[in-house]
């Protein structure tokens, strides 16, 4: 009996021993982390505090505004239009707005708390935020593209008539006629205002290559630009204004800065791979290289307006569209939804949440909640945080 005691007492002093040393080692692990850097004392009480993990609930918004559905953030609530016309929803899904007409081919471009929706080869244009329409336009000519800034004011670009190439239009945020451009060589592809509304960029497609028109003080009437770029080897099929008044032209196999004194240089070559999507915002811009015939393969990289490199990254899933909100990279890709940083640091929030919903873009992305949508509907995805 006093040896069985005696070997339960030295077995409970064996276990303690153990833990003793289990216990030893553990804070001795976590000392060495937080001297070195590896950890902070504020993440290492986090890991290890009973945090309640948030809940997640997702709301489908269904809209009925006929065919060919596309989707935009208009103030926090989302916009859709249709070949019947447009629609908004706010986050609880009660309708804000909704203005009947017919397009084609609609298309729905954002921007801050309004929204621009045009009928390409159409003649039908809205300019709405998420409560009412500001502009109702009916073009003469059919309408070729539209665009929208930040203050709300837009350009319209139309079909020529009359030996004319093209006409350009300027809005105020109010929907007025403030400046506008005919051309008579040259087919107006798009046109961009500057965040001041003070520049007009006009890009255009001559007898060769492509070429870009800049106007420099929009309240001068005058069709004669202060500075045109022709550019005989390249495509250009986008361009856009950087917050500093530059502007980016996007080609076919390179980036291409213009800044407002009239100079250009290149910002990046990617003559050996092939361009499979771009996106921007004011605070980076994201191209998708395809490595030419090797499938998918290729490689995601962000850059500044100024040249500079933030992140390269080697992709090989199919990337079906890429989104930047503020420093956030939204991708859908093959297999889901990914997002990255500026930096390319890939982070979770909500994609399991957006794939399982279906969602085909990401349209905004808050703290607590991200806004999607698929080819017929959107989804409001939100996380219930303290």
């Amino acid at each position: 009996m006093g040896d069985a005691n005696a070997t339960g007492k030295n077995k409970r002093k064996t276990v303690s021993l153990v833990l003793l040393l289990a216990a030893i080692v553990i804070v001795v692990f976590i000392a060495a982390l937080l001297i070195t850097g590896h950890i902070t004392g504020s993440s290492w009480l986090s890991a290890f505090s009973s945090r309640r993990i948030p809940e997640i609930t997702a709301d489908e918004f269904i809209f009925d505004i006929g065919r060919a559905r596309m989707f935009a953030n208009v103030g926090g609530s989302v916009a859709a239009a249709g070949t019947l016309g447009v629609q908004v929803l706010d986050s609880d899904g009660s309708e804000t707005l909704r203005e009947p007409f017919r397009m084609a081919q609609p298309t729905l471009v954002g921007s801050g708390d309004r929204c621009i929706a045009y009928d390409i080869g159409g003649t039908a244009l809205r300019v709405f935020s998420g409560t009412q329409v500001i502009a109702s336009i009916e073009t003469d000519t059919t309408i070729v593209s539209a665009s929208i800034n930040q203050n709300g004011w837009f350009c319209v670009v139309t079909q020529g008539g009359g030996g004319l190439k093209g006409i350009v239009f300027v809005y105020d945020n109010t929907g007025t006629v403030v400046y506008r451009v005919t051309l008579a060589t040259g087919f107006a592809l798009s046109a961009q205002l500057s965040s001041d509304n003070k520049d007009l960029a006009i890009l255009t497609i001559p007898d060769t290559g492509s070429r870009i028109m800049l106007y420099q003080g929009i309240d001068i009437s005058e069709d004669d630009p202060d500075h045109q770029f022709d550019f005989f080897d390249r495509l250009i099929i986008d361009i856009f204004y950087t917050p500093d008044g530059d502007v980016v032209a996007i080609s076919t196999d390179s980036l291409i800065l213009i800044d407002n004194f009239g100079d250009r240089r290149t910002l990046l070559e990617f003559p050996g791979a092939r361009l499979g999507g771009y996106t921007y915002n004011d605070d980076f811009i994201a191209l998708h290289l395809y490595d030419f015939g090797i499938g998918h393969r290729g490689r995601l990289i962000t850059l500044l307006a100024d040249g500079t490199i933030l992140g390269d990254i080697a992709i090989d899933r199919e990337i079906i569209s890429m989104t930047s909100l503020d420093k956030t990279l939204a991708i859908l890709k093959s297999d889901g939804v990914v997002f990255y940083d500026e930096t390319l640091e890939e982070f979770s929030l909500y994609a399991d949440s957006i794939s399982a919903a279906g969602a085909s873009r990401v349209l905004a992305v808050r703290e607590d909640a991200v806004l999607a949508a698929s080819d017929n509907s959107a989804v409001i995805i939100r996380a219930d945080i303290d």
